[in-house]
């Protein structure tokens, strides 16, 4: 069997580890005779899992006792919307951070239950930096405050958490969760979609400050009120049952690796191999601000853009896929999350150097 280095931002790559400990559980987890995907979410052999992965979890992140931790469905693009409902407690505005394409979506859905002010944005330069928190102009009352701490399709990433006072500061986290560790307590909350560095698609994390949980107003949709899921254990209706399996095990894979800061260092190492190459050439070029790059989402640009076919034919050839850019904004993209082996930003940056030498 064949595997090639996958560069998709998500669906993403998962550890070959975790791969095979699924594929063995497949027919029979743990003596049980069923699969996963058979069980019962109310069996006590689903209830172990669940709660394996939430402890696993919480040791991971150092989350502490005082957040709660679902476990979802709907991707984070539904909580552009449980966001608002739940947080802004009578209150009818909300502050705003745009940094790409997943920012204005959260405003556009944002803008269906509040004002939202946004209060900093890196449009003006093609969202190709990170708004110091010396610009942002934050509301007198606002609900939350919202940021896109990695932009997955522009390719910026806030190394620095923002301090914005007594008003919770909500992050879409969905591309870096992860990635490296994070100051939970900073963030009233914090969410993401399972794939990029969780698990496969299907599953949505969200952790929440148990103050903020119980705010949402009389007529909220059961699905939408974050006090529901609190309540009944993320099990108020079935939950993504196999995602949370497969999540479980990236977590135990992860702790094995030695957590977060091991991790980090990894994708430190990872990143600055690409970006290092990157700026070593006038051939192909990085568009985003040097200190807001992302170590997970890395877009790239040949200069001229004609000979970004042949490039990524030469890439598929060589077993490196899913590289092409996002349709908004072209060009390429390599997506290097946990899973990613150095091995395939190694290989990644030969061919680079290849097709430069032969093409520039």
């Amino acid at each position: 069997m064949t595997r090639v280095f996958n560069f998709s931002a998500g669906p993403a790559v998962l550890p070959e580890a975790v791969l095979s400990q699924a594929r063995d559980e497949m027919l029979d987890w743990h003596g049980a005779g069923m699969s996963v995907m058979e069980m019962s979410h109310r069996s006590k052999e689903f209830v172990s899992i669940a709660e394996a992965a939430e402890a696993d979890l919480r040791a991971l992140l150092s989350i502490p006792d005082e957040y709660k931790v679902l476990f979802l469905q709907g991707g984070a693009t539904s909580q552009f919307s449980m966001v608002p409902q739940n947080l802004l407690g009578g209150r009818s505005s909300a502050d705003y951070v745009c940094t790409g394409e997943w920012s204005l979506k959260a405003i556009a859905e944002a803008q269906k239950f509040c004002t939202v002010n946004v209060a900093a944005s890196s449009e003006d330069k093609g969202f190709s930096y990170v708004p110091g928190r010396d610009s942002w102009r934050l509301g007198q009352s606002a609900g939350y405050v919202h940021i896109t701490s990695n932009e997955t399709i522009g390719g910026i990433e806030y190394h620095w958490v923002p301090d914005v006072g007594e008003v919770p500061l909500v992050a879409d986290m969905s591309s870096h969760l992860l990635s490296r560790p994070v100051d939970v307590a900073r963030y009233g909350i914090i969410y993401a979609g399972a794939q990029k560095n969780i698990g496969p698609a299907g599953l949505t994390i969200v952790i929440i400050r148990e103050d903020l949980v119980g705010h949402a107003p009389k007529g909220t949709a059961a699905m939408a009120d974050y006090r529901i899921h609190a309540d009944s254990g993320s099990m108020y209706n079935t939950p993504p049952t196999y995602a949370i399996y497969v999540a479980g095990l990236v977590f135990q894979w992860l702790k094995g690796r030695g957590g977060l800061e091991a991790m980090e260092k990894s994708n430190i190492a990872k990143a600055q191999l690409l970006y290092d190459y990157l700026d070593s050439t006038d051939f192909y070029e990085s568009p985003v601000a040097v200190r807001d790059r992302s170590r997970m989402n890395v877009p790239f640009r040949i200069k001229g853009g004609e000979l970004d076919a042949a490039f990524l034919a030469k890439t598929k050839q060589r077993g490196l896929v899913q590289l092409k850019g996002h349709r908004s904004v072209g060009g390429m993209r390599a997506s290097i999350y946990n899973a990613m082996p150095i091995e395939g930003v190694q290989a990644l940056v030969e061919c680079m150097r290849e097709f430069e030498l032969d093409h520039g």
